[in-house]
């Protein structure tokens, strides 16, 4: 148990960046907190680590990296990125224990997102019997989620270079309108994975289904926002209307088009 409170005080100092803009703590901190938290990890049980932990942390550690900074990165260059996170509805004061409530929500939810692997580690220091399969396993799913995130993001800025007033609807968006929602998806899925065979307990899994369970809420929740921004911009577009209806919002093949409409996604 100290180790995982060592790992929520790294967590809870990389995400104070929220105290500078509240939507910080969810993107920034987010991503470089994961970072921290890959490269404590790999401190903290240097003399555990074997291959497929290695493996594991460092594609934490590229996910968060590339996430955080290409949120910096956007934020800096694009004017409509800039709008939605310096919006006055945003940036007006919070009361304080709104703002600490929130920030101990993401450092919490960040550590029991890479607990499979924190697990596996503590658990091969402790002596458990621990396979590597699942570990190979799931990080192989976490490199796919890795560079589905990464083309989705990537098509998207080049769609928006060439027409930035058209939703984007070409290269991974013909199958789904939120690739890089997927792409996290596939990567905590593996992550999951990669608990298989590492000797969890039953409360080990416990946070580790919290961890699961809370960044697919997440990433609904942000389907949702995307969808109801792009319902004002694009609505009164017949295009936008088929596109729509005919492409599941987050999940391929799985049916769901809209989640509008669903209030206790909002987040």
């Amino acid at each position: 148990m100290t180790d995982l409170l060592i790992l929520l005080a790294v967590s809870l100092a990389v995400s104070a960046v929220g105290w500078k803009y509240f939507i910080y703590f969810f993107s920034l901190g987010y991503g470089y907190g994961i970072t921290a938290l890959s490269v404590a990890m790999l401190l903290m049980y240097k003399g555990f680590v074997t291959w497929p932990t290695l493996v594991l942390c460092l594609l934490l550690m590229v996910f968060g990296c590339r996430l955080g900074t290409y949120l910096l990165v956007r934020e800096r260059k694009a004017a409509a990125y800039r709008k939605i996170l310096y919006d006055p509805s945003l940036q007006k004061k919070k009361p304080v224990g709104v703002v600490v409530s929130v920030w101990l929500f993401c450092a919490i939810l960040y550590v029991a997102q890479v607990s499979p692997v924190a697990f596996r580690l503590m658990n091969t220091a402790d002596g458990a019997e621990v396979g590597d399969l699942w570990a190979w396993i799931g990080a192989a799913v976490a490199l796919c989620g890795i560079l589905l995130e990464t083309f989705a993001d990537m098509q998207k800025s080049a769609a928006k270079k060439r027409n930035p007033k058209r939703f984007v609807d070409t290269g991974l968006y013909r199958i789904v309108r939120c690739p890089n929602y997927l792409g996290e998806v596939v990567i905590w899925t593996g992550v999951l994975l990669s608990g298989i065979g590492a000797g969890l307990v039953w409360w080990q899994w416990l946070i580790v289904a919290i961890g699961y369970i809370g960044i697919i809420y997440v990433m609904f929740s942000g389907a949702r926002r995307l969808e109801l921004r792009q319902n004002e911009v694009y609505g009164s577009d017949p295009e936008y209307q088929a596109y729509v209806k005919k492409t599941p919002i987050l999940i391929p093949l799985l049916p769901i088009y809209s989640v509008a409409r669903y209030e206790w996604l909002r987040a």
